[in-house]
């Protein structure tokens, strides 16, 4: 059966119309699900976005110290012309002190300190050439090269300020010479720093004169600084070494002069202990509160060689603390820098130096 034209012109009309009317509803369609979708969006329930904790104390002091007054004071203030204008300098003269610097400066930079870190050494150790370098000095270098490239230690080579025969003076007072920062810290070695968050504070502290000493009680109550606090400037360097005796630059000299920082608040944690200090603790002396609270512990039993020697066990006998608690506190903080020294340095214990058979034949001579 043949289709006229009036039947296919029909056909075409309807096609269109109805593919026409499909696009407009489809069109429909999808407007109209976007519309519900924007509808759920809005009448949805929001959930409640709770803002982070200000970053202040994590950027500068890692984790923050868990101390309620450092909390509060550190959070609202700052060193005098910044993090960049204060810094921990260690000056080493021995090779016997360059690991314990390079400790310290390890434990800063674990918890995160923002201030400098320098290390001034005599710069005749970098004058040997390479092959002919005495044992000490090729350790002392592969130290110095560590501390620089894994925990941002400046070094600092530094001249003699005095020579006489072979005999070299590098004295502490130098340090008042480093024009380039407001405020620095020298810990006498040889100890270990607990905690770094009391030292960062002493940046802070308004001081009235260019030296400032900070000390730990003794057996013999001596008063002599574990903590150096010095204020560098032309004229208090000046002043200082001409006060000071220019046969030696006597140190003991320039550290009984240093006023001693009077005692801090209660609530302020301790900045610095002595290990020879644990031998007047008594039954209430607690290791674990000691341990997790002081800044800084300058390992100074003066009947021993220090910490870096393996001295023999009765030798110690006179110097451990009788009761409990600081025994275990004395033989905890012995035991992390042999740990320390190993892990950071490399290095085991010094054998103890063996008596001098002359003088032992004579004492054993004698009545």
């Amino acid at each position: 059966m043949l289709l006229t034209s009036g039947q296919i012109s029909m056909a075409i009309s309807s096609s269109v119309v109805f593919m026409f009317t499909f696009l407009l509803f489809l069109s429909g369609y999808v407007l109209q699900q976007q519309t519900v979708r924007s509808l759920q969006a809005v009448i949805k329930p929001q959930p409640i976005v709770v803002p982070p904790p200000s970053p202040v104390l994590a950027k500068h002091f890692g984790t923050p110290p868990g101390h309620s007054f450092y909390d509060k004071y550190l959070a609202s203030n700052r060193p005098k012309g910044g993090w960049a204008k204060v810094a921990y300098v260690q000056l080493v003269r021995e090779h016997l002190h360059v690991c314990n610097a390079l400790m310290l400066f390890g434990v800063l930079d674990e918890q995160e300190s923002m201030a400098q870190r320098v290390i001034m050494y005599p710069k005749v150790w970098d004058a040997s050439t390479p092959g002919a370098l005495d044992p000490q000095i090729e350790t002392s270098r592969r130290l110095l090269r560590n501390a620089a490239k894994s925990y941002k230690v400046m070094l600092q080579p530094v001249e003699p300020m005095l020579k006489v025969g072979e005999q070299s003076t590098f004295p502490l007072a130098g340090l008042l010479s480093l024009t380039a920062y407001n405020r620095v810290i020298h810990l006498v070695p040889s100890g270990l720093v607990l905690d770094t968050s009391g030292l960062d504070h002493l940046f802070t502290l308004p001081m009235e004169s260019d030296m400032l000493g900070i000390s730990a009680g003794t057996v013999d109550g001596a008063a002599s600084p574990s903590v150096v606090l010095l204020k560098p400037s032309k004229d208090a360097f000046q002043s200082t070494i001409e006060s000071l005796s220019a046969i030696k630059y006597d140190e003991e000299d320039f550290l009984s002069r240093m006023p001693l920082l009077p005692d801090l608040p209660e609530d302020q944690i301790h900045i610095v202990a002595k290990t020879s200090g644990l031998r007047l603790e008594d039954d209430s002396f607690n290791a674990t509160a000691f341990l997790d609270s002081t800044s800084y512990v300058h390992m100074s039993d003066p009947e021993t060689l220090g910490p870096e020697f393996d001295a023999p066990r009765e030798s110690l006998a006179s110097v451990i603390p009788k009761r409990s608690e600081p025994k275990r506190a004395w033989q905890e903080v012995y035991e992390r820098y042999r740990e320390m020294r190993m892990d950071v340095c490399g290095l085991d214990l010094e054998p103890a130096p063996k008596p001098d058979k002359e003088n032992l034949s004579q004492s054993q001579q004698r009545p």
